[in-house]
């Protein structure tokens, strides 16, 4: 069987016919990373750019990015805190934005929003935002400028590489910390 192969390779269409067939498994992986980036649909969708306009900080919805790996996803009580109020400065026959409404509907019911996170580390890697923060860096650096997104969209691909190669040029000419930043256990443990 495998002393026919060379032979039947010789023939156009077997040729055609295994070009066609890896075309179509190059497309299909294609596709399948393409479908892992593609941001996730949300109960709400959520208006980043408004709130950061009005000067809402990351670190007041997301404030668990301080303390652990996970930035934390804030609950419908704390929209509510900052929409109620606006509510009572507001025209009381204007309809709410649609948004605005499903937020109600979550407070009312009592039911907690189920956010979908965006960005999600594998298992095996040890991320925590508390080392990123105290090394002076802006959620813009990783999570891209979401002053101008208004549902969160990973803007690139958050893998091993993309991770090590701003190691690497945060550590610069530190050879002592290039060696701490780079080594497995950092972020593997």
């Amino acid at each position: 069987m495998l002393k026919n192969i060379p032979a039947v390779l010789q023939r156009p269409l077997a040729r055609v016919g295994g070009l066609v067939f890896l075309l179509f498994i190059l497309s299909a992986a294609a596709w399948g990373i393409r479908q892992t980036q593609i941001a996730p649909a949300q109960p709400i969708q959520f208006p980043h750019n408004l709130h950061i306009s009005l000067g809402v900080q990351c670190l007041y919805c997301h404030p668990g990015a301080l303390r652990g790996p996970s930035p934390g996803l804030p609950t419908q009580t704390k929209c509510w805190g900052c929409h109620q109020q606006l509510a009572r400065f507001a025209d009381p026959n204007a309809p709410w934005p649609a948004e605005l409404q499903k937020l109600r509907a979550f407070v009312e019911n009592n039911q907690p929003i189920q956010w979908v996170p965006v960005v999600q580390m594998p298992d095996f890697v040890q991320f925590t935002h508390r080392p990123h923060i105290a090394a002076g860096l802006n959620c813009e650096t990783c999570h891209g400028e979401v002053s101008k997104m208004t549902v969160y969209e990973n803007p690139q691909v958050m893998n091993m590489g993309w991770c090590l190669n701003c190691h690497r040029q945060r550590a610069k000419d530190n050879p002592e910390l290039l060696a701490r930043l780079t080594d497995c256990s950092t972020c593997h443990y």
